[in-house]
C-alpha cells in the first residue's frame, strides 16, 4: 500500500478548512492501487452529489478520503481530457441527478432564494456531455422551474429528462406540459463516434404539482423514443436517476435490444447512494457511482466494428480526493491545479461565507455516527439526539418544565454523522435538515406512554395510515419520507452486505495500514475499488427512538407528557390508542410543546453544551 506524502491541498490558494489539516491526516490518505484501464470510450460519472461541492471537510476518517473540492474535480477532468487526447481516445462526462438537498451550499440560501440555484452556477462550470434529472429536482416546483429555465439551457440539450415534464406558460400565456430538459441527445464524440443518449428517472410517484413523471414502461412506447432508437449509433448511453439493479433499466435496455441486438450500451444509474456494477449482457455494462461526491465512477470499453462477441469493459470506483486525482493524471502539487479549478473553489468558499455556513456553534467532543456505532451508545448520533440534545433544548424552551415527559422521534430525522471538532451552520444542514414542530399530549399514563415506542417499531416506519392524512400535500410528504427511508435503508443494507462479504473472504479482521472506507463487491469482473480500505462497521438502527423514561417512582398511572414531532403525529396517536383503551386520543388532544423547531436543536445544544 502506498500513501500520499504531503501531496494534499498544497496547491490551494484559498484558505479553506482543509489547508489547516495536520500532516498526520494528509499523509494517511491512501494513493490508488493501480492505473486506470483506458479504452476506446471512457466515461467519468457522478451521481447524487447533493451539494457536496466543497468536499468532505472533517478530519475523522473516512471523510478525508472524499475531501476533494469541485475545483479539484474540475482540474482532474481537465487533465484527464488532455490524457485522452494524448491516448487518442474519447472521454465523456455524465451525471445521474440529485443536485439539490444536502448541504448548506444548496439549502442555506437566504429568504426568497431557490434551493441549489447558487451552487448550480459552479456545477454548470463542469463540461458534462450528458446529465439526467433526479427526484430531488422535483420536490419543489420552484426548483424544477429553475432547472428548466436556467440549468437546462446552459447545457444546450445535454440535460435530459426523457420521462419528466413540467407545466409552464407558453408564449401565448397558455399552460403546456414540456420536458424539463431534453428527451434525448444524439451527438458525435471527438473521435467521430455516434452516440444516442437518454436520461431516465425511476417511477417517482410524488413530484410537486405541475410536474409529471411518466412510467418507464410507457416511455419506451412513445413515438419519439421509437424514432430515436431507429438508427443505430456506435453507442447507446443511458444515464438516469434509477438503481441499476431491481428497477426499470431492463425495460429501456430490452426496448433497444429488440432493435439493435449487439450495439454497445453503457448505463449509469444512481439514487440508492451505493457503488454497484452489473452487466445485462456481454456488450453492456451498468454502473452506480455512490453519493455525496465520495465516489467518481469510471467506465471504459474497447469497441469493435459490427462485432457480436463480448466487449472488453472496465469499471472503477475512485475516492474523490486530490491524491486520487494527482495519481491518475500524473500530476504533482505544483502541476495539478488549474486556474479554472482554483476559481471554482474560491467561488464556493465565497458562497460559503455569503451563506454564513462557517458560523461555529460549538466544538463536538467526539464523532457521533448514524450506523458505525451501535444504538444506544455514547458514540451514537441517535443517542445524542434523543437522550441528550433534544430533551435539553426542549427543557429550556417550553412552559411544561418540571412535568415528566417522554420524547419519541423517527431515526430518519437525521441524515449524516457529526464529527469531532467545530460544529457549524453547514453541519446543521447536513445532519438534521428537516423542519418539524414538537407537539405533545398531556396526562398520558406512564404505562401507556412507554408502550408506544416498541409498538411503533413493531409496525415499522412504512406503516402509514391514510385516514390520518387530511390533505394531498400531507400524503405527498409521507410518501416522499417513505421513499427517502428506502434509500437510507438500501444504503445501510449495502454497507452491511459489503462488511459481511469482506470478513467472509479476508483472513485478517482488519489491516492496520488501511483507512476506513468503502469496500465494494459487485457483479462485474475484477476489483472495482480504486483504493483498498477497511470496511465501514455498520449497526442496525430502529425506525423510532425515545428519550429515557422519566422517573415516576414506579407509579404506572403517573401522568406524563408524550412528546413527538408533528410529522409522525398520526402514527403516534393511533399507536397510543392501540396500546391502551382507557381513552381515545385524537389530533385535537395534541398541543404545541415548544416554539423550537427540529432543525434548530443541534445548533442550540452545541452553543449551550459544546463551548
Amino acid at each position: 500500500m502506498r500513501f500520499a506524502t504531503g501531496l494534499l491541498f498544497a496547491g490551494l490558494s484559498a484558505a479553506s478548512a482543509l489547508d489547516q489539516w495536520p500532516m498526520s491526516v494528509r499523509q494517511r490518505i491512501p494513493s490508488p492501487s493501480r492505473p486506470l484501464q483506458w479504452g476506446d470510450i471512457n466515461i467519468i460519472a457522478t451521481t447524487d452529489t447533493h451539494g457536496w461541492l466543497l468536499g468532505h471537510q472533517k478530519q475523522s476518517f473516512p471523510e478525508p478520503n472524499y475531501s476533494g473540492t469541485w475545483g479539484d474535480y474540475s482540474a482532474f477532468v481537465s487533465h484527464m481530457k488532455a490524457l485522452a487526447v494524448e491516448k487518442d481516445v474519447d472521454l465523456l462526462l455524465v451525471d445521474s441527478g440529485d443536485l439539490h438537498d444536502g448541504t448548506g451550499l444548496t439549502d442555506g440560501f437566504p429568504p426568497g432564494g431557490v434551493d441549489a440555484q447558487d451552487s448550480n452556477e459552479f456545477f454548470k462550470q463542469m463540461p458534462y456531455d450528458v446529465l439526467a434529472i433526479g427526484n430531488h429536482e422535483l420536490y419543489t416546483y420552484a426548483n424544477t422551474f429553475d432547472m428548466h429555465m436556467n440549468f437546462a439551457p446552459h447545457y444546450g440539450g445535454r440535460y435530459l429528462s426523457s420521462n419528466v415534464n413540467i407545466t409552464v406558460l407558453d408564449a401565448a400565456n397558455r399552460t403546456v406540459s414540456v420536458p424539463v430538459g431534453n428527451r434525448f441527445r444524439k451527438f458525435t464524440t471527438r473521435k467521430g463516434r455516434s452516440v444516442t443518449a437518454f436520461g431516465v428517472l425511476y417511477d417517482f410517484a410524488t413530484p410537486d404539482v405541475n410536474t409529471t413523471v411518466q412510467r418507464v414502461e410507457d416511455m419506451v412506447l412513445e413515438h419519439w423514443f421509437i424514432d430515436a432508437i431507429a438508427d443505430e449509433p456506435d453507442l447507446f448511453l443511458l444515464v438516469g436517476h434509477m438503481p441499476i439493479a431491481r428497477d426499470r433499466w431492463p425495460v429501456v435496455f430490452d426496448a433497444i435490444r429488440k432493435v439493435h441486438p449487439t450495439t454497445p450500451i453503457m448505463i449509469f444509474g444512481g439514487h440508492l447512494h451505493i457503488r454497484d456494477c452489473l452487466q445485462l449482457d456481454g456488450r453492456s455494462m451498468s454502473l452506480a457511482s455512490g453519493r455525496y461526491m465520495e465516489t467518481l465512477g469510471w467506465m471504459s470499453v474497447d469497441l469493435d466494428k459490427d462485432g457480436t462477441r463480448d466487449l472488453n469493459f472496465s469499471r472503477r470506483y475512485l475516492d474523490a480526493n486530490r491524491v486520487t486525482y494527482q495519481y491518475h493524471t500524473n500530476r504533482t502539487d505544483t502541476t495539478f491545479d488549474t486556474e479554472e479549478g482554483r476559481n471554482i473553489t474560491q467561488g464556493l468558499l465565497k458562497l460559503e461565507e455569503r451563506f454564513d455556513l462557517n458560523e461555529q456553534y460549538g466544538i463536538a467532543p467526539r464523532d457521533y455516527s448514524m450506523t458505525r456505532a451501535p444504538y444506544p451508545s455514547n458514540d451514537s448520533l441517535l443517542t445524542l439526539i434523543v437522550e441528550e440534545a433534544t430533551p435539553a433544548v426542549l427543557a429550556m424552551n417550553t412552559s411544561r418544565g418540571g412535568i415528566p415527559s417522554l420524547l419519541v422521534i423517527s431515526s430518519g430525522s437525521q441524515r449524516f454523522d457529526i464529527f469531532k471538532g467545530p460544529f457549524t451552520r453547514n453541519d446543521q444542514f447536513t445532519v438534521a435538515p428537516f423542519v418539524n414542530t414538537y407537539i405533545y399530549i398531556p396526562d398520558v399514563p406512564f404505562a401507556a406512554a412507554v408502550k408506544v415506542l416498541p409498538a411503533l417499531n413493531r409496525a415499522g416506519a412504512e406503516r402509514l395510515w391514510p385516514e390520518d392524512v387530511k390533505t394531498e400535500m400531507e400524503s405527498r410528504q409521507l410518501l416522499r419520507w417513505s421513499q427517502e427511508r428506502d434509500v437510507e435503508r438500501s444504503y445501510t443494507d449495502w454497507l452491511e452486505d459489503m462488511h459481511r462479504q469482506y470478513h467472509a473472504h479476508t483472513r485478517a479482521a482488519a489491516e492496520a495500514d488501511l483507512t476506513l472506507g468503502y469496500v465494494t463487491v459487485d457483479s462485474c469482473p475484477g476489483v472495482g475499488d480504486d483504493v483498498p480500505h477497511n470496511p465501514l462497521p455498520v449497526h442496525r438502527i430502529p425506525d423510532f427512538i425515545a428519550s429515557r423514561p422519566p422517573d415516576v417512582g414506579g407509579d404506572p398511572d403517573a401522568a406524563v407528557d408524550l412528546v413527538f414531532v408533528d410529522f409522525i403525529q398520526g402514527q403516534v396517536i393511533r399507536t397510543l390508542n392501540r396500546v391502551q383503551t382507557a381513552q381515545v386520543y385524537s389530533l385535537a388532544d395534541a398541543r404545541l410543546y415548544s416554539p423550537m423547531m427540529s432543525n434548530e436543536v443541534l445548533s442550540t445544544f452545541a452553543q449551550a453544551q459544546w463551548n
